[in-house]
């Protein structure tokens, strides 16, 4: 799937910041001194944003100018099993791992996944800003992006940028994993 035209990461990024930031379309066009209409156009994809423009947006919506013209790339980020801020209960057997906290605003679908070794489950990328995290729970299965997939075995856990090609592929037989998907 072919990266995103400059206008439609720009819309992206306006709608996903105007959100985050808890503004109307008409509140942040006052507070920017910009034209409702102009941020409407912005928001669909069409228009023609000046330099100008947009920095009074980003200053208003208190992100650097880059994040609308080139949202900066989630990292990849591996937690082994055994690693992560563990916190025990008083009361059982039971440790709470904390892997991802949520940000504001985040919306997540989550997935069991079973595989076999054979062909990988490629995917193209989805909406941009979107992350994957997969913690496998059997087997060991190849994952990530389609240029630096990561090994995993049972507990390990991986975060990635879904907004790019990935894989996820079985390395052995029987392999599950919980998939949760963070669409921004």
């Amino acid at each position: 799937m072919p990266e995103p035209a400059p206008l439609d990461r720009i819309a992206a990024a306006l709608r996903r910041e105007r959100t985050r930031a808890g503004l109307s379309l008409s509140e942040l066009a006052k507070r920017a001194g910009v034209a409702k209409s102009t941020l409407s156009q912005l928001e669909g994809g069409t228009g023609n944003p000046s330099v100008e423009t947009l920095w009074a947006l980003a200053t208003t919506l208190g992100v650097p100018f880059s994040v609308l013209v080139d949202p900066p790339r989630p990292a990849v980020t591996v937690i082994r099993a055994g690693e992560g801020p563990a916190v025990p209960s008083e009361h059982a057997d039971y440790t709470a791992t904390l892997l991802s906290a949520s940000p504001p605003g985040a919306r997540r679908d989550i997935y069991l996944i079973t595989a076999e070794p054979g062909r990988a489950r490629d995917s193209a990328p989805h909406q941009p800003g979107t992350v994957e995290h997969v913690v496998v729970s059997a087997g060991r299965v190849l994952a990530g992006p389609l240029d630096e997939p990561v090994e995993l075995g049972p507990g390990d856990y991986l975060s990635y940028p879904g907004d790019v090609p990935h894989t996820f592929r079985a390395l052995r037989a029987r392999a599950s994993a919980v998939m949760l998907m963070q669409h921004v």
